[in-house]
């Protein structure tokens, strides 16, 4: 079991349930519930990128080790991902500045965003870690770059 990946893809799954949670319980006018549930999933979301960052620093990233075949669809797959995770992580900073900042109409308006493509992220998150560690056996770990680009 590689239990650094487990850990953080649970983290992350975590952090979107929280989010989800949050934002039921903000439509529902529960503004203590909601900046108690986003805060916490927040602080799950950051877990997760420390431990994805300190292996991948340390380890490097997995390879793709499944069939040829699908090296392309998965790879089309994982930059979707990035691309999520990357949106997502950084209108989540922003949402989490402007409740800070008590600008709560901003914080509305972009938080919607933000937690439309979180709770997208954690997903695709949970597809990236099943092809790379239970369906297939991970392949060879290396850096990030050449990971991500199939090198």
């Amino acid at each position: 079991m590689h239990i650094l990946p487990t850990i953080s893809t649970l983290f992350i799954v975590i952090s979107a349930i929280l989010v989800g949670f949050g934002w039921y319980h903000i439509v529902k006018g529960h503004r203590q519930t909601h900046q108690r549930l986003m805060v916490v999933g927040a602080i799950f979301a950051l877990a997760f990128f420390l431990i994805y960052v300190s292996r991948t620093l340390f380890e490097g990233n997995t390879a793709f080790g499944g069939p040829d075949s699908l090296k392309l669809p998965y790879h089309i797959f994982l930059f979707f991902h990035i691309t999520l995770a990357t949106v997502g992580g950084a209108l989540g900073l922003v949402t989490l500045w402007l409740a800070y900042r008590q600008k709560f109409l901003k914080h509305k308006r972009i938080g919607r965003w933000a937690a439309v493509i979180w709770l997208l992220t954690a997903p695709t998150g949970v597809v990236v870690y099943v092809l790379l560690y239970v369906m297939y056996p991970g392949g060879q770990t290396k850096p990030v770059i050449d990971a991500i680009f199939g090198l």
